[in-house]
């Protein structure tokens, strides 16, 4: 055992480059760029690691330092030229379409309906329609996070 913690010091940048491999594998389950970061903050720390091995303050210091700025400077910039790509549908909008069910009155104001499991805010796409609980719907829109709906029974008018 005093073998391996022996190897660790001595191969600190290792142990970096395991963490920041585990990261950014961890990273693929999020999606949010997140983990991503802060395995860039890892990879630094391990950088210095193979410069500096002895100056652990100097490798956490780094790795920290490379993190926080990544996330906050880094991270808003790539997410927004995703967000803005052509094709991209966040997960609202991947609502658009979906069928549910009222569970409660739904009114042009607000009600409630239920979309793949989830309850969510609704109201309906047309003001003079008024939709009873348990009547199936479809979502037209979204407004915010209120979706728009409409009953399946009855055709869409306006």
């Amino acid at each position: 055992m005093s073998d391996l913690v022996e190897w660790i010091r001595t191969n600190l940048w290792a142990a970096w480059g395991v963490a920041a491999l585990g990261l950014a594998a961890a990273e693929l389950l999020t999606l949010d760029l997140t983990l991503l970061m802060v395995a860039g903050g890892a990879l630094a720390g391990g950088l210095v690691a193979l410069i500096f091995p002895a100056l652990v303050w100097l490798q956490i210091t780094v790795a920290v330092v490379t993190a926080i700025a990544t996330l906050f400077l880094l991270r808003p910039t790539l997410l927004a030229r995703v967000r803005n790509a052509p094709g991209y549908r966040s997960s609202l909008d991947s609502l658009v379409g979906s069928t549910g069910i009222a569970t409660g009155t739904v009114t042009a104001v607000g009600g409630s309906v239920k979309v793949d499991g989830q309850d969510w805010e609704a109201r309906s796409f047309d003001p003079a329609v008024l939709i009873e609980p348990g009547e199936p719907i479809e979502v037209f829109g979204l407004e915010g996070i209120t979706l728009i709906v409409y009953p399946l029974s009855r055709p869409l008018t306006s």
